[in-house]
């Protein structure tokens, strides 16, 4: 049994080391899935073709329109000029004296309006950089600010949010994405204070050893005070449209569940619940109305440059989809492999309660693969069934299954090879030596959050 789990600790390292040195996941999650498959002794191609093929074209049979849709969106409100005008209002209205919690607002509402993690950060940094730069606060601290505000609370778990990490539990637990409300705002409650409380300690440090925003700094911004942008609440107009349409769809009165007679579905589409699709189907008709929207508030600045733009985002989205859904490959193919029963073993005995071991599953696989997505896909998709049956035994709802899993995909994912945290440091022209540790402080507290959070929540 040693050599089984060994082929499967040695696959998952050298993912990571690839992944973290820059090189392509789409090519390497095969090639470490197959050398796993050859140490542990079993058919080569069939475990390619029929496993890991298998599923990673369901991941992308379910989720591209989500990840397309969300790119075209976070581009149309870079290109309007909407995602800059929000970020300029907020930093204008909060001042130099508040930079840090400008840029966090700046970044969580971007986010929770559905505007892609990648865009937030470009759109945000130019003016992160000119009020950290004129309040003398270290540059080095904008990217664990530029964390906080987008890569945890307002990703995953405020509910509602419409990005990715917030949709995949509604396919295995039959949720929406407002599940577990409460458990959610009180979550993200705390990350956003003590993020904010480290961020502020920093900030205060080192302006005790007097220590300012600092020369020499590349890949730094120049804002044209000259451009104009839109209205502030004509910016505002698409994420509220989205957040709103998104909502009257899942729980509304236009709930799109009930579009459909469920005979029919099962019958031609062989969809057995309508709700493992409901919400993928509202958020793809509520990205679309955010889409138009956008594009209505300020068309002329972008007629030049949609195409170029709406371009770059398709391959945006079809480069990280196929990313994530090669990780789900490996995942699948793992969990056929005899050294996975041991390890499903240790998770699931690591704690009796469903809560604290679906934290520690998606935890641990999230920041193997560096993807909150990715790494919670191939928990849920492993073990989904059994931690739904034991919360179902336990009395325990389905909805704190998927907040929980949420929340939990946002924590360790930020390891040093995460594809979100690399790009962040390219835009801020930082590097790991410099910004690292906030990057990873505000991990820790976001991984601590949702353990809290699951205890708590089993002792009940």
């Amino acid at each position: 049994m040693a050599i089984e789990i060994l082929a499967i600790l040695v696959s998952l390292g050298l993912l990571m080391f690839v992944a973290y040195r820059g090189f392509p996941v789409i090519l390497f999650a095969p090639i470490f899935t197959l050398l796993a498959v050859i140490l542990s002794g079993l058919p080569l191609l069939p475990s390619y073709t029929e496993t890991f093929m298998t599923n990673a074209a369901n991941y992308v049979k379910s989720f591209f329109p989500v990840f397309l849709l969300g790119a075209v969106f976070g581009k149309v409100m870079e290109m309007t000029g909407a995602a800059a005008s929000i970020a300029q209002s907020i930093v204008r209205a909060l001042g130099s004296k508040r930079a840090i919690l400008a840029v966090v607002l700046a970044c969580a509402i971007l986010t929770y309006g559905g505007v892609s993690l990648f865009v937030v950060a470009f759109a945000v940094y130019p003016f992160a950089a000119a009020i950290f730069r004129e309040a003398n606060v270290p540059k080095r601290l904008i990217p664990g600010t530029i964390a906080l505000g987008a890569f945890t609370f307002s990703m995953d778990a405020l509910p509602g949010s419409p990005q990715i990490q917030n949709i995949i539990p509604t396919q295995y637990f039959g949720t929406d994405a407002y599940a577990a409300p409460v458990v959610g705002i009180i979550g993200g409650i705390m990350v956003f204070l003590g993020g904010m409380f480290w961020l502020e300690r920093r900030r205060r440090q080192a302006e005790a050893a007097g220590e300012g925003y600092g020369e020499g700094h590349i890949n730094e911004p120049e804002i044209n005070r000259e451009q104009r942008y839109p209205n502030i609440w004509l910016a505002v107009l698409p994420l509220v449209l989205v957040l709103v349409s998104n909502y009257l769809l899942s729980r509304g009165f236009l709930n799109v569940a009930a579009w459909y007679d469920p005979e029919m579905l099962k019958k031609n589409f062989n969809i057995a619940n309508v709700k493992n699709v409901a919400s993928t189907w509202a958020l793809v008709i509520a990205l679309t109305i955010g889409i138009l929207s956008a594009l209505l508030i300020n068309f002329k600045p972008v007629q030049t440059k949609l195409a170029s733009g709406l371009t770059a985002a398709a391959m945006g989205a079809l480069l990280a989809i196929f990313n994530t859904a090669s990780e789900v490959g490996f995942g699948n193919v793992v969990k056929t492999l005899p050294g996975f029963k041991a390890i499903q073993g240790w998770i699931l005995g690591a704690s009796n309660h469903p809560l604290v071991s679906e934290a520690l599953a998606v935890n641990v696989l999230a920041g193997i693969t560096g993807s909150a997505s990715g790494g919670m896909s191939i928990a849920l998709e492993v073990m989904g069934k059994q931690y739904l049956q034991l919360a179902q035994a336990a009395g325990i709802s389905p909805e704190l299954l998927h907040r929980i899993a949420a929340m939990a995909s946002g924590g360790m994912d930020t390891l040093p090879h995460n594809g979100a945290v690399i790009t962040l440091l390219a835009i801020t022209g930082l590097t790991h030596r410099q910004s690292y540790k906030d990057i990873f402080a505000i991990t820790v507290l976001k991984t601590l959050t949702v353990f809290i959070l699951a205890f708590a929540v089993s002792l009940f």
